[in-house]
């Protein structure tokens, strides 16, 4: 007896969207202890951009839209999976009212949460959406307003953070084709929840609960902890997809992680044996955008030039939760613009 043959997901678009407000380390520096020299020298960020009136919906939106004129087939996607730590509303989701203004009416939309993993999470969601044959095309997106999150003052934690959004749209496709996703690899410890919170404000501690600190509505990260966790937790997860692709390390052409922390980006090239020349970086200019950094690293890499058709892409990301996730695709002949 024959079986089906199951699509692989593949890459048909990008597109990215950045506030207009650009926030420099000065700019910092002039209301919190501390400086330019510190933040690059501890993180690579010089610049991050901040949300002014515009919230996660409104960032992916831009983001969508510019990947779906990327994609050039106009609003014609089977569905709608928006990672995003920051939505618009604890209820409803933020993805029906992207697909509303995006004209994609009556089409599934849905979040998820992953934090800084979340647009691998996503973008594996949409695989299966696609190898169900739920759908056969999907726009996936990360979108964040991490600024809305900070505590003023706070340098540990303020000084990493941006807003941004970007999406990519996918299709059912074959999986040796150019741009097809695989495999992928997804992890969480949620005993490590601790590390990475923002603990008030939700079920656990309601607003107006009584003797709560204003602290704890915003964003707290335990930096060293994470630091350390992160990077064999990105190394072993990139390990994992490698494998299941049939690649070495010295196969891999461009490693695209999460723009968390130029150090840590670089310290997982080494656990893997990459050169640090491989990993793409634009946490300079971006800050740490959470589930929008691979997509708008995506979207920068390939308009810069940073990666080419042929090109074996790796991708990884580590975050909240805590969660994990790869995965690799070689990178496919797209429009430039």
């Amino acid at each position: 007896m024959s079986h089906p043959t199951v699509p692989a997901m593949v890459l048909a678009g990008i597109g990215e969207h950045l506030p207009e407000r650009v926030v420099t380390n000065d700019d910092l520096s002039a209301t919190m202890d501390t400086s330019d020299a510190w933040i690059a020298s501890r993180t690579g960020i010089r610049e991050r951009r901040w949300a002014t009136g515009q919230t996660s919906l409104d960032l992916a939106v831009e983001a969508g839209r510019a990947a779906l004129k990327h994609h050039g087939q106009g609003p014609s996607v089977d569905a709608v999976v928006l990672a995003t730590t920051t939505p618009d509303r604890r209820c409803p989701a933020t993805a029906p009212e992207v697909a509303a203004a995006l004209d994609l009416v009556g089409v599934p939309a849905f979040d998820i949460a992953a934090v800084c993993s979340g647009f691998v999470y996503a973008a594996a969601t949409a695989q299966g959406l696609i190898a169900a044959g739920t759908a056969r095309s999907v726009l996936v997106i990360g979108s964040e307003v991490m600024s809305s999150l900070l505590m003023p003052g706070d340098r540990n934690v303020g000084v990493i953070f941006g807003d941004g959004a970007g999406a990519a749209v996918v299709r059912a496709g074959s999986p040796d084709e150019p741009g097809a996703f695989g495999p992928f690899d997804l992890g969480a410890d949620g005993a490590a929840a601790d590390l990475i919170t923002v603990n008030a404000g939700a079920g656990r501690i309601p607003h107006g609960t009584p003797g709560v600190h204003e602290a704890e509505y915003h964003l707290a990260m335990a930096g060293k902890e994470v630091y350390r966790r992160s990077i064999p937790g990105m190394a072993d997860s990139c390990r994992t997809v490698l494998e299941g692709r049939g690649w070495s390390v010295d196969d891999v052409d461009v490693l695209i992680g999460h723009q968390a922390n130029i150090r840590i980006l670089h310290a997982v090239a080494r656990n893997l044996g990459l050169d640090a020349e491989r990993c793409f970086v634009n946490i300079d200019r971006v800050g740490n955008t959470s589930a929008a950094s691979i997509p708008i690293a995506m979207a920068h890499a390939h308009a810069d030039g940073a990666v080419r058709p042929g090109d074996r892409v790796l991708m990884t990301a580590f975050g909240a939760g805590l969660t994990w996730g790869s995965t690799t695709l070689v990178w496919p002949e797209l429009p430039q613009g």
